[in-house]
C-alpha cells in the first residue's frame, strides 16, 4: 500500500478531533442537536485551519443515522459512504477550476432533484472567491431560496473577494489561526501514535513555522521525518531540513549591528548562505527576534508570550537593554519592508546586505527614525569626549573622531521656545491631523530672522498648504503652543529640494542636545 501523507492520514473524522476551532465546532454541533440547520454557510480563514475538514464532518453529521452529540457516528451506511467518497449526497467542487457560469448552472439544475437516500444534499464549494461574477449571479437565487434538502458550504481564504449579495445570504464562520501550543500538542499526540521520536523543541519550532496552519505543520513534520528517517528528530535536524537559522545566530548578528560592524554582518550572512539556509525564512525569523526584544522593552510581564527557552530569554533581556526603543522600531521597520520585497526577488542576498548596511549606517537614510538614531550616536560620542567632524565632500560619510580638551557652549544661542519645539517635534508630528501630519513629517526645522522658528518645506503641496491656504499656519502655531506651553511665532519657508536645505540652512535637529567643542 502506498504511503499516505500525515495531513491526509490524520484528517479529523469527528468534531472532537478538530483542534483550535472550538467556537465553530460547538455552534455547528448545537445546530445539529437542535435540528436548526441553516441552508448556506461561509467558512473563511487562512489555509490549513480546518475549513474543508469541518465541512466534510458537517456533511456526514447532517446525514448520519445515529449522530452522537452532534457528531457523525462513523458506523452507519451513510457515514461510511460519505467517508469513502462514493455518496451522491455530498458534492465537492473546486471553484478554482470550475469557475464559469456553466459549472454553476449544472449545480442549479441538480438542486431540483431530492437525495435518493439520506436527509440532505450538501454542496461544498472550495475557494469560492475564484468564481466569476456571472457564476456568482447564477448561484445567487438558488443560494437564497434552496430546497429544504440542500445545504451549501462555501469555503474561501479571501473573503473580501466575495460579493456582498452572497455574504448576506450565508452564516459566516471565521476560522482562527491555530496557536503554537495547540499545534505542538497535536503533533506530539500524532507522533506517539506513529511511534516516532521527536524532540519537544523541534515540535515547537515546526509549530511556530507553520504560522497557524495545522496542515502546514503536518507537512513540515512529514518532510523532516522523511529526511531523517529512522532517527530521532532533533531541533538541529529540523533547522537543517527547513533551511532555518538558530537563534544564537540572530544574537550574534544583532550585536554586530549594535556595534555598527558592517563587515561582521556581511561575514555572518556569508556563513548563512554557505550553509544553504533559506533567506526568506531568515528575514522572517530575524524580524520575529526583533519583535521579541521590543515586547521585552514594552512590559515586565511578557515572558509567557515570548516562546523561547530560559537561556534565550536571559540573552534577549540583556540585548533589549542595549537598544533604544526608537532604534529597535527602526530595525523592525527596515526588515519588515525587506520581507515584503524579498519574496519574489531574484537577488535576495543583495537585498539583505543592503538592509544590514542600513541598520549599521543610519546616515544613509533621511527619515525621522534614522535622524533620531544619528543624533543618539553623536550624543554617545560626545559623552565619550569625541566630536564628530563632517566628512569632506569627496570623502566617506564616516565621522572622524577628534579628541577635545574641554567643552564650550553652542556658538549661537537657541531660544528656549524654539528648543522646546525641536525636542518635542516627534510628539508634535504624531498629534497632528492629516494632511498636516504628512507635511510635517517631511519638514525641516531651522532658525529664521530674530531667532524665530523656521519650518522649511519643499515646493508643492506642502508649501501650498501652509502659505496659500488660510488658517493652516495659525493652526500649526496654536498646536505648538498647546504642546510646549509657549507662544511661538512660526516662519514658513520653501525650498526646491532637501539638498538646498542642507546647503543653505541650519538643521536644528542636528544641533539640539549637541555641544560644539574646541581644542
Amino acid at each position: 500500500m502506498s504511503y499516505t501523507a500525515l495531513y491526509r492520514k490524520f484528517r479529523p473524522g469527528r468534531f472532537e478531533d478538530v483542534k483550535g476551532q472550538e467556537h465553530i465546532v460547538t455552534t455547528l454541533q448545537n445546530q445539529i442537536k437542535a435540528d436548526r440547520i441553516g441552508h448556506a454557510y461561509l467558512f473563511c480563514g487562512t489555509r490549513g485551519t480546518g475549513k474543508t475538514s469541518i465541512a466534510k464532518i458537517f456533511a456526514r453529521a447532517v446525514n448520519c443515522e445515529n449522530p452522537v452529540e452532534g457528531s457523525p457516528c462513523g458506523e452507519c451506511a451513510s457515514c461510511k459512504a460519505i467517508a469513502a467518497g462514493v455518496s451522491m449526497n455530498v458534492i465537492e467542487i473546486d471553484a478554482a477550476s470550475n469557475n464559469g457560469v456553466d459549472n454553476i448552472r449544472e449545480i442549479v439544475d441538480e438542486v431540483s432533484y431530492s437525495p435518493a437516500e439520506g436527509r440532505f444534499k450538501v454542496y461544498i464549494i472550495d475557494e469560492v472567491h475564484m468564481l466569476s461574477i456571472g457564476a456568482f449571479n447564477a448561484l445567487l437565487k438558488t443560494l437564497e431560496e434552496p430546497p429544504s434538502y440542500v445545504i451549501f458550504i462555501l469555503a474561501t481564504t479571501e473573503v473580501h473577494k466575495i460579493p456582498i449579495t452572497i455574504l448576506s445570504r450565508c452564516q459566516r464562520y471565521d476560522f482562527r489561526r491555530i496557536s503554537i501550543e495547540t499545534i505542538a500538542e497535536r503533533l506530539r499526540e500524532l507522533m506517539e501514535q506513529e511511534q516516532v521520536q521527536v524532540e519537544e523543541k523541534a515540535l515547537r519550532y515546526i509549530a511556530k513555522t507553520a504560522d497557524g496552519s495545522m496542515r502546514d505543520a503536518l507537512s513540515l513534520l512529514d518532510q523532516c521525518i522523511a529526511f531523517h528517517f529512522g532517527q530521532e528528530l532533533t531541533y538541529d535536524k529540523a533547522l537543517d531540513v527547513l533551511g532555518a537559522v538558530d537563534t544564537e545566530v540572530f544574537s550574534r548578528l544583532l550585536r554586530h549591528v549594535i556595534g555598527r560592524e558592517v563587515t561582521g554582518c556581511i561575514g555572518l550572512l556569508e556563513e548563512i548562505v554557505m550553509q544553504g539556509r533559506e533567506l526568506s525564512q531568515f528575514v522572517t525569523d530575524f524580524t520575529w527576534y526583533l519583535r521579541n526584544l521590543l515586547l521585552l522593552q514594552s512590559s515586565d510581564d511578557i515572558e509567557d508570550i515570548i516562546d523561547v527557552s530560559s537561556d534565550n530569554l536571559l540573552r534577549l533581556k540583556e540585548e533589549s537593554g542595549m537598544l533604544e526603543t526608537e532604534t529597535l522600531m527602526r530595525y523592525i521597520r527596515i526588515f519588515s519592508e525587506l520581507s515584503g520585497q524579498i519574496r519574489y526577488a531574484p537577488q535576495k542576498r543583495i537585498l539583505i546586505e543592503i538592509a544590514l548596511v542600513k541598520l549599521c549606517r543610519p546616515d544613509m537614510e533621511r527619515d525621522i527614525g534614522s535622524v533620531v538614531e544619528r543624533v543618539r550616536v553623536i550624543e554617545e560620542q560626545l559623552e565619550n569626549g569625541v566630536v564628530p567632524v563632517a566628512a569632506a565632500e569627496t570623502g566617506g560619510n564616516v565621522p572622524t573622531p577628534v579628541q577635545t580638551k574641554e567643552r564650550q557652549p553652542l556658538p549661537k544661542a537657541i531660544p528656549e521656545d524654539v528648543q522646546a519645539v525641536v525636542e518635542r517635534w516627534q510628539d508634535i508630528v504624531a498629534n497632528a491631523t492629516m494632511p498636516m501630519k504628512l507635511y510635517l513629517k517631511e519638514a525641516h526645522l531651522s532658525l529664521g530672522g530674530d531667532s524665530r522658528l523656521m519650518v522649511v518645506v519643499e515646493d508643492g503641496l506642502a508649501s501650498d498648504y501652509f502659505l496659500r491656504q488660510e488658517g493652516h499656519k495659525e493652526q500649526l502655531e496654536q498646536m505648538l503652543a498647546d504642546m510646549t506651553g509657549r507662544e511661538i511665532d512660526v516662519t514658513v519657508q520653501t525650498v526646491p529640494d532637501r539638498e538646498t536645505f542642507e546647503h543653505s540652512y541650519v538643521d536644528l535637529s542636528q544641533l539640539i542636545h549637541m555641544e560644539i567643542v574646541e581644542e
